[in-house]
């Protein structure tokens, strides 16, 4: 994880880049507001807060707002507000009604067998208006794609882009509304496209440093998008495989008892497997996903544990 002010962006915007558990943080520090933007995953929540504090040196934090609700960029929503009782959280509209009733199934947490505290919600990101984030002026527009409801902000001043899990520097965040089939894929090529014509001159992305070489990044993406369009099951085992990189970066080492019960226990793995592996069991098939992550020095496995590496 590093802390620092990268050149090119605005004076004012600090850069959280965390670890891959964890989506990056933004913080934009104005004379009358402090802003945050996207908050890590709850795992994380302890450092999420140090670094906030941190940074804003005896300031409050305003208000947080969050791209989409995916586990790793709202997990530390619930502590910030704990921290900073009068913070005002802001999410994209789509799923506001999930969070106020707080359906954990719905918003994807249990499903994928991550875990997100409850927070409180006092506004909305409504794509196509602008908002005041520190004393900067952004725009806020729909990324469908990744996630049906995520925004993307943009800043035209200093042309910086929080492209969230729309676009990194080397790809993009899973599709998941393809995994249950919901066609995706189209709606994130509309979002690269979106990304091009705002033509941002920096991009802060959801994951990864932040760049400067859009064009060779959008370059990248589409044709990444390209070979999954043509090869949904290799998107599917890809997801797979990130759903179990993702348990491994939380709890760093399991039985290989609880690895599997994991397994069997997370809804998401079950769709993904009958949906595009008709005929294979999901605990081969996982084993299997497994020693794919061993061979590339991602994980280990000894004969009572398997571990993150």
């Amino acid at each position: 994880m590093s802390a620092a002010a990268v050149a090119g962006l605005p004076a004012n915007v600090v850069v959280l880049e965390r670890g891959w558990l964890s989506s990056n943080n933004i913080l934009a520090i104005g004379a009358d507001e402090t802003a945050l933007i996207d908050t890590g995953y709850v795992a994380h929540a302890e450092q999420t807060v140090a670094l906030v504090e941190s940074a804003l040196d005896g300031r409050p934090l305003d208000r947080v707002l969050n791209t989409h609700l995916h586990s790793d960029h709202c997990g530390g929503n619930a502590a910030l507000q704990a921290r900073y009782p009068a913070l005002r959280i802001e999410i994209p509209p789509g799923e506001a009604a999930l969070v106020e009733r707080w359906d954990e199934e719905a918003l994807s947490f249990r499903a994928t067998g991550q875990s997100c505290p409850r927070f409180r919600v006092s506004g909305l990101l409504q794509p196509g208006t602008e908002r005041d984030v520190g004393g900067l002026c952004w725009q806020i527009h729909a990324a469908p794609g990744h996630d049906p409801h995520s925004v993307i902000l943009f800043e035209p001043v200093s042309r910086t882009l929080a492209s969230a899990d729309a676009l990194w520097e080397n790809g993009f965040g899973i599709a998941f509304p393809e995994l249950k089939g919901e066609p995706s894929f189209g709606e994130m090529a509309v979002t690269l496209d979106l990304i091009e014509r705002l033509a941002p001159s920096i991009v802060i992305p959801g994951h990864g440093s932040t760049f400067t070489d859009v064009e060779a990044a959008l370059k990248v993406a589409r044709r990444r998008l390209e070979g999954l369009q043509r090869d949904p099951t290799k998107h599917a085992r890809h997801a797979i495989k990130v759903l179990i990189k993702f348990k491994l970066l939380e709890k760093q080492r399991m039985s290989r008892g609880d690895w599997m019960a994991w397994v069997r226990e997370t809804p998401y793995l079950a769709m993904v497997c009958a949906r595009f592996f008709e005929g294979v069991a999901l605990d081969a098939l996982a084993q299997e996903i497994l020693a794919e992550l061993v061979a590339a020095r991602a994980a280990e496995i000894t004969e009572d544990e398997v571990r993150n590496l």
